[in-house]
């Protein structure tokens, strides 16, 4: 008897086995858009903040495409706004994004097998978000099959609503009176970055080392001050991170431990059990 014939009309894709796992589109998307949609407000105060300085509506929509930094962005519209010369300008925005080169240097074993256009292009829509995401993407158990798709699929949300942000944000600017102050927001956004990310005493302990540094070099030319403020702060803030997990660590798994008392234990163990062997021997009838 053969089997009934199923209709083509009514038939149905049959569904994915359960615990199939997704794939690295969907990893990235589900990484990445919610990240996206966080930093539309930062996006929309930074274009703001390039009006408010006196660029013009053309300069302010260009500089989050061609720059993609918003650190560096609001560095370059403070020093434009007390007319800094254009060199001043650009070596130090190069400084402040001096942290994408250890960003690149820690994915770079991740991407050691895809072609050098794709790493230019990956490093271009790297962002201070994105990098966090794929470092702790690519260390889970669940770590995507294709590491490119995985990277443009959770950095592009981060680029379109960074510069879409933006560009509103300019076009606002442009036509918001001075009155409404728009310009003190940036200072407010810092601020309250600066006090969700003080959540250890380690980094309380860096963030106020690289205050007064960066108060005390203050009169530095090129404002390399505010480089070597950041300096400080990431190597105090990386040597009391690595003493406090230190004390955390019991003594027998600490690296380095030296593990010479451990042997003589084992050997004096063996000894012990060798010489209560030999007595049992001698115990023993003939």
């Amino acid at each position: 008897m053969r089997p009934a014939r199923r209709d083509p009309s009514t038939a149905r894709l049959d569904p994915a086995p359960a615990g199939t796992p997704p794939s690295s589109l969907a990893i990235g998307l589900r990484d990445g858009v919610p990240i996206a949609l966080a930093v539309i407000p930062f996006g929309a105060i930074v274009g703001v903040g390039a009006v408010q300085v006196g660029l013009g509506k053309l300069q302010a929509v260009l500089m989050p495409y061609l720059v993609y930094a918003g650190a560096s962005q609001l560095v370059a519209y403070q020093l434009v706004s007390v007319g800094a010369p254009v060199l001043i300008i650009l070596v130090t925005t190069v400084m402040v994004n001096l942290r994408f080169t250890m960003y690149s240097a820690a994915l770079a074993r991740y991407l050691e097998a895809e072609p050098r256009r794709w790493r230019a292009l990956i490093a271009f829509f790297m962002t201070d978000q994105g990098f966090v995401l794929a470092v702790h993407r690519f260390e889970s158990e669940r770590a995507p099959a294709d590491r490119r798709v995985y990277l443009l699929a959770s950095w592009l949300p981060l680029f379109v609503a960074w510069t879409g942000s933006a560009l509103a944000g300019a076009l606002l600017g442009a036509t918001a009176p001075p009155s409404w102050h728009l310009d003190f927001a940036v200072p407010l956004i810092f601020l309250s970055l600066l006090a969700t990310a003080l959540n250890t005493r380690p980094k309380l302990l860096a963030a106020v080392l690289a205050g007064v540094v960066a108060v005390v070099l203050a009169g530095l030319p090129l404002n390399l001050g505010m480089l070597l403020a950041s300096l400080a702060g990431i190597a105090a803030g990386t040597a009391l991170d690595r003493r406090a997990r230190a004390e955390r660590t019991p003594p027998g798994d600490r690296p380095g431990e030296d593990r010479r008392g451990e042997d003589r234990r084992g050997e004096d163990r063996r000894g012990e059990d060798t010489r209560g062997e030999d007595t049992r021997g001698e115990d023993t009838p003939a």
